[in-house]
């Protein structure tokens, strides 16, 4: 794997997610600190019980500029899936005004599920054309056939997300993770290697995620936040215009 791991940290809280620490600004310039060429802000969604008012998420991309401390932050949101429909806690009207849009399940929100209906589920999330990357989709309680919707994610442009804070809070998902990783191997589909961090110390911590795909010797060109060149290339394939406003500020 090349040295500098990720180039852009796809998944981090600050602190309107009340368990995490951290404001926008301090987010960011620890990111820029650490040589990232840009970050995600992605606040959990409304219907989490530590989330910021609605009124936040219809704020952030007025009240604060793309470049901040000296390098792109996406205005983005952790949205929860709420069921198996892919029903999730934003319109798709509200989740276009954002740069990046995750879709996540969290155990609060949604009772464990058959693997028939996690295939349900993550298959209506995947005809999203609003939702940009799969959230953390690796816990037991909603395995779904990674084989057949790995495909179905690379056919409709979404992410897989690898997210180096499960192994440590969801450690019962480690071996689906790596075995979610093979399938977007096989499958060519893109992934991104993320922190989900929720303070600036753990902001691009993926070394586990990548000591991982070192064992499975994972196509580093399916890591979309490996390079500027990869960021871009898949974002153009998304519906938000984030890679047209990425394009000339990337370092």
């Amino acid at each position: 794997m090349e040295e500098k791991m990720i180039v852009a940290d796809l998944h981090t809280h600050t602190l309107v997610s009340n368990h995490a620490y951290n404001t926008i600004t301090e987010m960011a310039q620890q990111a820029a600190k650490l040589g990232l060429s840009a970050i995600a802000i992605t606040d959990h969604g409304v219907a989490m019980p530590d989330a910021p008012h609605p009124w936040y998420f219809g704020n952030i991309t007025k009240e604060f500029p793309f470049v901040m401390e000296g390098i792109p932050v996406l205005r983005g949101v952790e949205a929860n899936v709420l069921d198996i429909d892919g029903k999730m806690d934003f319109s798709n009207e509200e989740l276009k005004a954002f740069d990046w849009v995750i879709a996540s399940i969290h155990s609060p929100l949604l009772a464990p599920i058959t693997r028939l209906q996690a295939n349900r589920l993550w298959s209506n999330i995947a005809e999203n054309p609003w939702v940009d990357l799969i959230g953390h989709s690796e816990l037991p309680q909603y395995e779904y056939d990674y084989d057949e919707l790995t495909k179905l994610f690379a056919r409709n442009h979404k992410i897989v997300e690898l997210n180096a804070n499960s192994c440590v809070v969801r450690p019962s998902g480690t071996e689906n993770m790596k075995r979610l990783a093979k399938a977007c191997a096989k499958n060519g589909t893109p992934v991104a290697v993320n922190s989900d961090a929720h303070s600036i110390y753990r902001i691009a911590q993926v070394e586990n995620i990548f000591k991982m795909l070192e064992e499975i010797d994972f196509p580093q060109e399916l890591i979309v936040n490996s390079t500027n060149e990869r960021l871009l290339t898949e974002l153009k394939k998304h519906s938000h215009p984030t890679a047209e406003k990425l394009e000339g500020v990337l370092k």
